[in-house]
């Protein structure tokens, strides 16, 4: 423990975090038969009667004080594996885990908490686990019971918390006094909105301050709001570490590669590159039906590719542009009218082809997408050699910033926006700035909900 015991203050080293991982692995005997095991321990001259079935492999990333980094990943990656060995409560196979500072986890909801005891005596337990003395923990109760806020319950045993109520005592012992690291798996994910925002802005002001975030989430909006750099584990490995937002995107391709029945998404050298905006005028899907010929095959695209863009066969993006009055754009004015143009060549046939757009911020979040399915607009049926241009016309009641625009083809209606099979995407294939409209009302957020303003003039009660 690295503390004051003058003032139960933390010492600045324990208020410093970082994180080295090297060569670590984790691997499970697995054993052909129940007494295999027993034959193996009982006549070790025998030879060993297990093979090992390996979670995590060569594991390798470093990080530093102040960082903030997500870990992402399918279900039965290894994330949870991972931090396991990196607190400590599971020993790794090979490799090595190096600490400095002390560290807040929560790994497992109310991992600790015992069922019998009272929430009140659980936090002093919890406390002391994480290298709180019970004179520190007992001064810093009223905070903790302010921060759970779960009211007379703190004297309550834990069997009658709701999940949502155990996590708010945890986090709120866990991060009662600012760690050096902080790790979390998933645990945010249960509780109220209120809670969660509440849990977010603590820990902004920890990162903020200079403590280390190891945060692991299938919820990638929370990845892109509280983290600066992201990994992502991949059948056990490490398979990027980049920002958030190319983490994240290529993450999108393995879930949807899994959806599939296909292999994990290439490494990003090997992806399809980016496409040239789409024409109007030159684009086979303009002319008319009956005099329209195949199209021709594209041109050779360059090898470089935003992470996340895949290519499956039988459907090439093959342009996509942005038009305000119908000519090509890089810049539109907020509230203005425009549009996004996707060309495909399809070199298959397809019975229910889709063809969808996204528009992604600087940050790499999606602040809108759609496709001709949500919006109920079928192609039909496609012969191999014809080409489709889609249009999405739309009021861009965007902040002003910057942004991209993605799009992708898709095989299979079906449900709330599923499709059976993805075929073709391209990542930020096209970017554009939006200017604010000196002429519409002064506003802030993400988007413009141009809000109608009634006044009324009323009189005091008597």
């Amino acid at each position: 423990m690295f503390y004051d015991d003058s003032n139960f203050a933390p010492t600045e080293h324990a208020l410093m975090g970082s994180i080295q991982v090297s060569q670590l692995g984790k691997a499970y005997k697995q054993y052909p038969t129940r007494w295999s095991r027993l034959l193996e321990w009982a006549l070790p001259f025998l030879g060993q009667r297990h093979r090992l079935k390996w979670v995590l492999r060569d594991i390798n990333f470093s990080i530093a004080q102040g960082e903030a980094v997500g870990i992402i990943g399918v279900n039965g990656a290894g994330k949870s594996t991972l931090l396991k060995m990196i607190t400590g409560t599971a020993q790794p196979t090979t490799g090595a885990v190096h600490l400095s500072g002390r560290v807040a986890a929560l790994l497992e909801l109310g991992m600790g908490f015992h069922p019998d005891f009272t929430g009140r005596q659980n936090a002093l337990m919890a406390g002391q686990l994480i290298g709180m003395s019970v004179e520190e923990i007992e001064l810093l109760m009223p905070e903790i019971e302010a921060f759970a806020d779960i009211g007379d319950y703190i004297d309550q045993p834990v069997r009658v918390y709701s999940s949502g109520m155990q996590v708010r005592l945890a986090f709120a012992v866990a991060t009662a006094v600012r760690p050096g690291i902080l790790i979390i798996d998933e645990a945010l994910a249960v509780g109220d909105v209120f809670f969660q925002q509440k849990c977010f802005e603590r820990i902004r002001e920890y990162c903020h301050a200079g403590s280390t975030l190891l945060f692991v989430s299938h919820a990638m909006g929370a990845v892109y709001s509280l983290c600066n750099r992201a990994i992502l584990i991949s059948e056990g490995q490490v398979a990027l570490d980049s920002s958030p937002r190319e983490v994240i995107d290529l993450y999108n391709a393995h879930v949807l590669n899994q959806r599939d029945g296909k292999p994990p998404a290439p490494p990003p050298t090997a992806l399809v590159a980016a496409v040239p905006a789409a024409s109007p005028a030159e684009s086979p899907a303009s002319a008319p039906a009956q005099t329209a010929a195949p199209a021709p095959a594209p041109p050779p695209l360059p090898a470089a590719a935003a992470v996340g863009s895949f290519e499956r066969g039988g459907a090439l993006i093959r342009a996509i542009g942005l038009y305000a009055d119908e000519r090509p754009v890089a810049t539109v004015i907020s509230d203005r009218v425009a549009t996004v143009r996707v060309e495909v060549l399809f070199s298959a046939a397809f019975a229910d082809p889709h063809i969808g757009f996204q528009i992604r911020n600087a940050r790499g979040e999606a602040v809108f997408m759609t496709n001709t399915y949500c919006m109920r607009r079928p192609i039909g049926a496609v012969a191999a050699g014809e080409a489709v241009a889609a249009e999405f016309s739309f009021k861009a009641a965007l902040a002003p910033g910057e942004y991209t625009i993605t799009a992708g083809v898709a095989e299979g209606g079906a449900g709330d926006g599923d499709f059976r099979q993805t075929l073709a995407r391209v990542q930020d294939a096209s970017a554009f700035s939006v200017l604010r409209n000196l002429d519409a009302i002064i506003w802030s957020g993400v988007v413009n909900l141009d809000p109608v303003l009634e006044l009324q003039r009323m009189a005091d009660p008597v």
